[in-house]
């Protein structure tokens, strides 16, 4: 009997398939190239004025009196302009290889309302129309596909609990999340990894569930360490599925909402987002050289501070780059300025580039869309006179 048929029978009701991955049936068909893209959506808006901090700038440290400000708080200076949060710090080793960059002062055409709800279905529908951020009944991954010569429902694949708009609509992909809650026993865990080990991507998707499953989804408020448990996990079982045939992977990141006490909200936050490009760089192996991933958020956040020591719903915000196949090292984007006058509304960052284009210049680059599809069907109504070098 092979080990995965007695797999299926020896946990019995341990646990679901839906629970474990490593034990559904899978039927993968091939996937054309080998460039992969993955994307995540940062959910709550980041805010990026405190990710990679303009500290040169001379107006930010006047609009921020306790939030961390620069080196001389702690931060890691990039360029002698901008400088990194301390929880972002593990990154640093990509950003000196040339495999982590960012964008700022980035938007989607979203404007003025500021709600979460409007602002993630316009980033991830891709639309140029604000006013009807409906108005295009699918994602703009989802439409990347059918421009994809032999692609199966297994080309693109949405990861974990959230609904991933980005991938909605005709055109067929694959998903998987956990269920609520699951169990697996102490026993299971370690018969799964008995089983798998040295067996990927079977045995990253095993550990991928163990962990989920000591996660405890379900129980409402999560511990920092279960936080970090289900980035990795996450970002692990994304890993996997890129070995294989997805070349195209998209999941979420929670908890960027910071209007109170940000110093610990985005601490928590950006240690999620370092662990999970950390995961993905590992577990790709040599697959990480032909890889992008763009982290993405629905809007940035006011570049004053508020009185409770957090920031609101703000205008322009940041990219975060990362993966061998991009030209990373670099802070990309015409930086606006901090001056009141500089401000948009008197109170955001001012956007200067549509992050659509960041991410068209990628999806072109690594897949051979033209820049004509990218403008037309990808992303309508986005215009690329002069896009930016950001690939290899």
């Amino acid at each position: 009997m092979d080990r995965r048929r007695f797999l299926n029978i020896a946990l019995g009701g341990a646990c679901s398939a839906a629970a474990m991955p490593a034990i559904t049936p899978m039927s993968f068909a091939s996937a054309p190239g080998e460039r992969r893209f993955v994307a995540i959506v940062l959910r709550g808006a980041m805010d990026g004025l405190d990710a990679v901090q303009p500290y040169g700038d001379p107006f930010l440290a006047g609009l921020r009196r306790t939030i961390s400000v620069g080196p001389q708080k702690g931060a890691l200076d990039l360029d002698g302009f901008f400088a990194l949060h301390p929880a972002l710090a593990p990154l640093m080793p990509m950003w000196a290889a040339g495999e982590l960059g960012f964008a700022q002062a980035v938007s989607t055409p979203y404007r003025d309302k500021r709600s979460h709800f409007d602002g993630q279905e316009i980033l991830e529908a891709g639309t140029g129309d604000q006013s009807m951020p409906y108005g295009v009944a699918s994602g703009w991954l989802n439409r990347l596909l059918p421009m994809l010569p032999g692609a199966t429902m297994q080309t693109a694949f949405a990861v974990g609990i959230e609904n991933m708009a980005i991938l909605n609509g005709d055109a067929d992909h694959a998903s998987w999340a956990p269920e609520a809650r699951f169990d697996v026993t102490p026993q299971a865990q370690d018969l799964l990894r008995q089983l798998y080990d040295n067996d990927p991507p079977f045995e990253s998707a095993a550990e991928t569930a163990i962990a989920l499953s000591t996660a405890n989804l379900g129980e409402g408020a999560m511990k920092v360490s279960e936080q970090k448990q289900i980035a990795t996990a996450l970002a692990s079982f994304t890993a996997a599925r890129l070995n294989a045939e997805t070349r195209i992977a998209a999941f979420s990141l929670n908890g960027w909402d910071t209007h109170h006490n940000q110093i610990g909200g985005i601490q928590r936050a950006l240690v999620q987002l370092s662990d999970a490009l950390i995961v993905l760089k590992r577990d790709l192996g040599r697959n990480w050289d032909n890889t992008v991933v763009m982290a993405m958020t629905e809007f940035g956040r006011t570049a004053r501070e508020n009185g409770t020591q957090g920031t609101d719903h703000g205008t322009g915000g940041l990219m975060v780059m990362a993966g061998g196949a991009v030209k990373g090292g670099r802070v990309y984007g015409d930086w606006p300025g901090l001056d009141e006058g500089d401000l948009y509304a008197g109170r955001d960052l001012m956007p200067t580039a549509d992050v659509r284009a960041y991410a068209g210049v990628a999806l072109s680059g690594l897949f051979g869309v033209p820049v004509s599809k990218v403008e037309s069907t990808i992303f309508p109504g986005l215009i690329m006179p002069d896009p930016p070098h950001i690939l290899l």
